[in-house]
């Protein structure tokens, strides 16, 4: 393993400078003073809503974190920390935890947060998310006292604390019971909670603009990854949606953005040589393909291995990431930073088969007649459609026709759930603080696994007695997703960042960290 790499593994995750560039017209001045400006941040798509109760997207809960708060959370190490609980006590052989909230805590509409809060926010997360579903079976949140609440499953769950301090994909935010209770429909429109930043206006297809909320409450410990003090050191935080990558690239090397999300690979060696810019990196993603397993070709399992049998991972690596640095070629399905917690060795001579020709013997075998197939891609992530070019050459070797549909991330989004619409299709996967959650698991997400023997599984997992007993389960559900095969991972993937150089260090955990961040005059 590479030096890079290897602080990755013993660091899980690191501290990165970013930084703010060339003021516009309108930013606040900062003379005379450490604190106040604006950040702006080109971000290479736009949300489609920043509900964080229903959506799995990196950027919803990328941009949704600076606005709400868990009851517990992240350090730097995947430990689970207090934030809007002060404390838990597990009870009843760990059925039911029961949580102190921190008093004194108030949300951006004035509103003190009280235990009613919690539990109207908590159990709407229960029913809309997906990976809450699946974790907390039969469970519901109930109010104690004014700052006391508890949680109550149907059976003890080894990896539930884990859960609910996730701040990826559908996080377990808090917001005022009264926004909930006066929804129209399902779709929450105003996105109120109790984090360091507000949210001011969303102009579509342009920014998100948040700005810092004067009367938020910290917690005192100092700042580790997602947990301890927090502070807007910035007046205003503009996320600009810049799809394009040669745009993102010409505003960081000319100040008009001051941090510069998913650099593309192949401008690093241009960026290096600026000297007003700066390049960072971080383990971000897992690159899986998905199969449509709910129709088509793919519902059989014989494709599955077929495609998984024949495909060349590292070429489709090289072709998307060139230099190796940027990426890992891990066999098992968490990523390559988390193999302190999670490891395994099963799959790993399985891990680039490339046969071709007894690919095209499965094909056959799984009924493949020359019919067409649609892969799904966007361009929004350069990367994501870069591997689906080469997927799409090396299925033609294979004997298969495919086509590339290539839409804007919110209507990928969209359109992934609709198993009318695509064969295949190539997803980044945030990392995911424990196996059980992982996006493919799920039933009801794109790629529609449906393994009973997966469910057993899981369930020895999460009632596995403590996180260590269930870390020993690993390989169980390892082996499992070898044989299944409910997505062929390609590899693990670290994002490139770029910043101006006048800005304090961000932290990085699944995502910058806006807040404890100056910008220098």
């Amino acid at each position: 393993m590479r030096v890079g790499k290897l602080l990755w593994v013993i660091c899980i995750l690191s501290i990165f400078a970013f930084v703010a560039g060339c003021k516009s017209d309108d930013t606040k001045s900062t003379a005379g003073s450490d604190k106040g400006g604006e950040l702006i941040v080109a971000y290479p798509s736009q949300p489609p809503s920043l509900d964080t109760h229903t959506n799995t997207t990196t950027a919803t809960s990328n941009i949704a974190k600076n606005i709400f708060e868990t009851l517990v959370t992240m350090d730097a190490n995947y430990g689970v920390q207090p934030m809007l609980a002060d404390s838990w006590e597990l009870k009843e052989d760990g059925r039911v935890i029961e949580f102190k909230l921190r008093e004194g805590v108030k949300f951006h509409n004035g509103e003190p947060m009280t235990a009613n809060d919690v539990v109207v926010s908590m159990n709407r997360w229960l029913e809309n998310s997906s990976s809450a579903a699946e974790t907390f079976e039969e469970a519901s949140f109930s109010e104690i006292d004014d700052h006391t609440v508890k949680l109550e499953m149907s059976k003890p769950t080894s990896t539930a604390l884990v859960v609910l301090a996730y701040s990826g994909g559908e996080l377990a935010s808090i917001m005022p019971a009264s926004v909930i209770e006066n929804m129209e429909g399902d779709k929450l429109t105003e996105y109120i909670g109790t984090g360091p930043f507000k949210f001011e206006s969303w102009e579509q297809d342009q920014q998100i603009h948040l700005t810092k909320y004067e009367e938020y409450a910290s917690r005192e410990e100092p700042a580790d990854g997602l947990a301890g003090k927090k502070e807007a050191l910035v007046d205003d935080l503009y996320f600009k949606f810049v799809a394009d990558s040669s745009t993102r690239l010409a505003g960081i090397q000319s100040g008009e953005y001051d941090v510069a999300h998913t650099i593309p690979y192949d401008s690093t060696d241009q960026l290096k040589n600026n000297p007003n810019v700066k390049l960072y990196s971080s383990p971000n993603t897992i690159l899986n393909i998905y199969f449509n397993k709910k129709k088509g070709l793919f519902s059989n399992q014989s494709a599955r291995d077929a495609l998984a049998t024949g495909i060349d991972k590292e070429a489709i690596l090289k072709a998307s990431f060139g230099d190796p640095e940027n990426y890992e070629k891990t066999h098992h399905m968490m990523m390559y930073h988390q193999e302190g917690q999670w490891n395994s060795d099963i799959g790993k001579d399985e891990y680039n088969i490339h046969d071709v020709n007894k690919a095209k013997e499965l094909f056959k075998e799984a009924g493949y007649n020359g019919e067409t197939l649609t892969i799904m891609a966007t361009r929004d992530y350069e990367y994501v459609y870069s591997s689906a070019v080469v997927l799409q050459e090396q299925l033609k070797q294979m004997g298969i026709n495919a086509e590339i549909e290539v839409y804007d991330w919110p209507t990928f989004v969209d359109k992934r759930e609709d198993p009318d619409n695509y064969d295949i299709t190539v997803i980044p996967n945030t990392a995911k603080p424990e196996p059980s959650s992982l996006a493919f698991m799920r039933s009801d997400f794109t790629g529609w696994t449906d393994s009973d023997e997966l469910e057993t599984l899981l369930e020895d997992f999460r009632r596995a007695p403590s996180l260590e007993e269930a870390q020993k389960k690993y390989n169980d559900l390892q082996a499992w997703f070898i044989d299944y095969k409910p997505v062929v991972k390609i590899g693990d993937v670290n994002s490139i960042y770029a910043s101006r150089d006048n800005i304090s260090e961000i932290a990085y955990v699944d995502g910058a960290i806006y807040w404890n961040v100056k910008k220098s005059n």
